[in-house]
């Protein structure tokens, strides 16, 4: 009943992302007057004065004559056809439509099917999707506990537990600096693991080896896939080593780890009631993490192992 005592005392006060045809220059013809000096020179054929009146008569016959005199405009236009090669050098302006054939080429240029290749761009950004990092996490994430599976707060359970490879950090205690010191003893283990590259696998665990009225002696462990090859120690202060196995009942404790002692008290009842006879060391094993010594979400797994 001496390690009962023990416990009962055990946890009192622990502390824990255009052009437009030129107009042609209408050249006023110059029959303009050059006709009319022919009528001046049938003056001289007007002796007589009394034949006055008939004298104004031929002048208008003259003025049939000068119809005649007009039939040259008509000789002036035919001096227009000449102005047809106009229409020869327009037919080089016919050329530039041929430019537009050359323009043809361009049109194969606008065609783009070169273009397509834009549309693989987007393959590339499927490899970008297809490096998930998030599984990786979701691999290294959960930490097991020595048994498989949630316990029952409400029952004692019987359970089988399996050695695994651990950092071991032994020390001592009192019982008033007992959750400081735990708390400190695994910060030590977890900081000298990530130093060495070397990932924890399971929950922290305490072994206590021996108690008394004025502390303890505990084997602080956190659990590895294995140990390095070659390797008996992380550091000279922190070896490698195991878990306990072997049967076990299983408590659960949760509260905070201040009123611990109140399970212990039930742990003790329970085995007399069976009268079972339990090795001295018992073992607690963290579920949640350790924040403080009043953090009522702690839960602590609690192994009595019998002889």
């Amino acid at each position: 009943m001496r390690l009962f005592s023990c416990l009962s005392r055990f946890s009192l006060a622990l502390a824990i992302g255009l052009g437009p045809v030129a107009g042609f220059a209408q050249t006023p013809p110059p029959v303009a007057s050059t006709p009319v000096p022919p009528p001046v020179a049938a003056e001289p054929s007007t002796p007589p004065s009394s034949s006055a009146a008939p004298a104004p008569t031929q002048p208008q016959a003259a003025a049939p004559q000068a119809a005649p005199a007009s039939q040259p405009a008509p000789a002036t236009a035919q001096t227009a056809p000449p102005a047809t090669p106009a229409p020869a050098t327009a037919a080089p302006a016919a050329s530039a439509p041929e430019a537009p054939a050359a323009a043809q080429p361009a049109a194969p240029v606008a065609s783009p099917p070169p273009a397509q290749p834009a549309a693989p761009v987007p393959a590339p950004s499927q490899p970008a999707q297809a490096a998930p990092a998030t599984p990786a996490p979701v691999t290294g994430s959960a930490r097991e506990t020595l048994v498989p599976g949630p316990a029952d707060p409400t029952d004692v359970q019987e359970v089988t537990l399996a050695a695994k490879p651990a950092a071991v950090l032994s020390g001592t205690s009192t019982w008033d600096d007992g959750f400081t010191s735990l708390k400190q003893a695994f910060q030590k283990i977890e900081d000298e693991l990530k130093k060495a590259g070397i990932a924890p696998t399971g929950r922290p665990v305490t072994v206590f080896v021996h108690t008394d009225d004025a502390g303890f002696k505990f084997d602080a462990l956190v659990p590895i896939a294995q140990v390095p090859e070659g390797k008996t120690e992380l550091t000279p202060e922190i070896k490698f080593g195991k878990t306990p196995d072997g049967k076990a009942f299983r408590f659960v404790h949760k509260d905070a780890y201040d009123e611990i002692d109140g399970t212990y008290e039930t742990i003790a009842a329970y085995l007399d009631a069976k009268d079972i006879v339990a090795k001295d060391a018992f073992i607690e094993e963290y579920v949640t993490d350790l924040t403080t010594s009043s953090d009522t979400n702690l839960e602590v797994n609690v192994y009595v192992q019998p002889k």
